[in-house]
Formats: C-alpha cells, sequence, structure tokens
C-alpha cells in the first residue's frame, strides 16, 4: 500500500518544489518523516510514491472531519512525535534541514495514530558556511508563518519552531489559526490567566481532550507553545529543547493518570475497516495556502 502524489499534467508549477521534495527525502529517514519509496519525472509526469499513512491529517482529527478523536495524552504523543521529526531535521540531519511550512495539514498520523512529518516541497537547506540563516523569498502559511522570517526575510530554524508553537495552540483549541480574522496566538494571549485554574483557557479548549476530567500538563503545554511563538526567534526554544519538554509533560500527565505514557487508543479502529483501495493522499501538488511575498 502506498500514497500516490501527483501534478496536473496542464501545470508545470510545483517542478521546483518536486525536485526540492524527491532531493530530500531521498537522504533523510526518521520515523516521525513520512517515507518517500519513489518518484516518476519522465513523459510529462511528476508523481510522487510515499509510505501510506492511512489516519489523515492532524488537522482533519482536530476538526473532526476524519471520525478520529484525540484525548489529552494522545495529543501530547501527537506533538512529541511531530517535534522529534523536527528536531532530527533541524539537528541531525546534515547541512541542517529548515521544513518552511509546518501546519496541522503536514503532520499526518500513521495506523497508530503516530505523527509523521510531510510535505518537504518548500523545504531549504543550510550548507555548513557558518551561516545559521537563508536570505530567501518567503513562503509558508498565513497564520504559521514566522513574523520575523516575514519582516527579514532570513530564514532559520526558528523559522520552524514559530509554526510548530502554532500547532500546538491548535492542538489544544482544534481551532484554525486564523479564524474570522482573529488569529489563535492573540486570543490564547489575550485570554491567559495564570492565576487561574487552566490559565483561564476552558472556554477556548476543545471539550474532546477532556475537559471534566483533571487534565495535567497543559499550563506547562501552554507555556511551551507561548516560548516557541515568541515574535524574536531568539527567545523561542530549539526543537531539541521542545522534545525535552513535551517528554517531561508526558510523563506528568501519565503518572498522574496512573496510565502508560503510550495508551492505547481504537479511535481509529473505523479508519482500519475502510476500502483499502481507498487513495486518501492523492491529489494534484498542492502547495496552496502556502504565502508568496
Amino acid at each position: 500500500m502506498v500514497a500516490i502524489k501527483r501534478a496536473k499534467r496542464e501545470s508545470m508549477q510545483g517542478g521546483v518544489e518536486f525536485k526540492a521534495e524527491v532531493e530530500l527525502l531521498s537522504r533523510v529517514h526518521h520515523k516521525n518523516l513520512v517515507g518517500l519509496v519513489g518518484f516518476c519525472f519522465e513523459q510529462g509526469e511528476q508523481i510522487l510514491v510515499y509510505q501510506y499513512v492511512p489516519n489523515g491529517d492532524l488537522r482533519d482529527s482536530l476538526s473532526g472531519k476524519s471520525g478520529i478523536r484525540l484525548d489529552w495524552m494522545r495529543r501530547l504523543q501527537v506533538a512529541l512525535g511531530a517535534a522529534r521529526g523536527l528536531a532530527y531535521l533541524h539537528e541531525l540531519a546534515s547541512p541542517t534541514i529548515i521544513h518552511r511550512d509546518i501546519k496541522s495539514n503536514n503532520i499526518l498520523l500513521d495506523k497508530d495514530l503516530n505523527a509523521k512529518v510531510a510535505d518537504f516541497g518548500l523545504s531549504k537547506s543550510i550548507a555548513d558556511s557558518g551561516m545559521d540563516h537563508l536570505s530567501t523569498q518567503v513562503k509558508g502559511t498565513l497564520g504559521y508563518l514566522d513574523p520575523e522570517y516575514y519582516m527579514t526575510q532570513q530564514l532559520t530554524d526558528k523559522s520552524d519552531v514559530y509554526s510548530f508553537g502554532v500547532v500546538m495552540l491548535e492542538l489544544i483549541t482544534a481551532r484554525r489559526p486564523i479564524v474570522q480574522g482573529k488569529y489563535i496566538v492573540r486570543v490564547v494571549q489575550m485570554t491567559m490567566d495564570k492565576s487561574k485554574d487552566l490559565y483561564n483557557l476552558d472556554d477556548i479548549l476543545d471539550p474532546f481532550i477532556g475537559l471534566g476530567t483533571e487534565l495535567k500538563g497543559v499550563e506547562m503545554f501552554v507555556d511551551l507553545a507561548m516560548a516557541c511563538v515568541e515574535e524574536l526567534g531568539d527567545k523561542r526554544p530549539r526543537m531539541g529543547e521542545v522534545v525535552k519538554q513535551i517528554e517531561n509533560i508526558i510523563q506528568i500527565a501519565a503518572f498522574n493518570a496512573g496510565t502508560n505514557p503510550l495508551p492505547t487508543l481504537a479511535s481509529y479502529e473505523e479508519y482500519e475497516r475502510m476500502d483499502s483501495t481507498t487513495d486518501l493522499y492523492s491529489r494534484p501538488f498542492d502547495y496552496s495556502g502556502a504565502f508568496d511575498g
């Protein structure tokens, strides 16, 4: 079983993104990154063949579209998996790779609901030149775009950290980054009151997260998310530190619940009963939603 991503024959748009994705995925291998099985770039075709990831993307789970409901512990595990994939790109890949389009649509869930970072068409490598940034045209997705990168056109790994912080806020609220002109980062900032339980965020937390039960670690998770979305990149943590902090939050949440940090969740059983021929990811190269300024 594989997933196919095919460009529209009448459009050559996406050629640069296609080559970037092939080159990058051919040299990186990590359990939290979607694996490339093969590709075709001839006779007018641009086709990428990926490992099949059956449970759709994180956005569909948070919106309820997929039928999958994620509890607090599973959301923490999804955050950890995605963070580990990014930390690998930033700190272990040589040269460093910046994804540049981290968002909930680009985090896929496998049969066990483990997170896999996908869609590397906008990714950039920083060659070992002593520079920790790249001067490049601004690309990304509105709502997730690092404001410092937007203003300076200086791309760093902290730009991915900002985007990941927005995803963290999505994980606890299930809201899109921008809804009716309201930006989730600003909404959380204005609503937060650290003197109250759950930082006074009860009204904007996703009810399916387990409201009504004792949720341990939510405040720590919010603190980490807000550190990731600091306006200045120098104030944001690196992804390796984000991984360590999420691991710590998971241990606290698991200890409080008296459960294994890796609970079994049956919410994906419906997907396992789907017709195996269903192609969830066959679509033209779609970097739509990408901001190109």
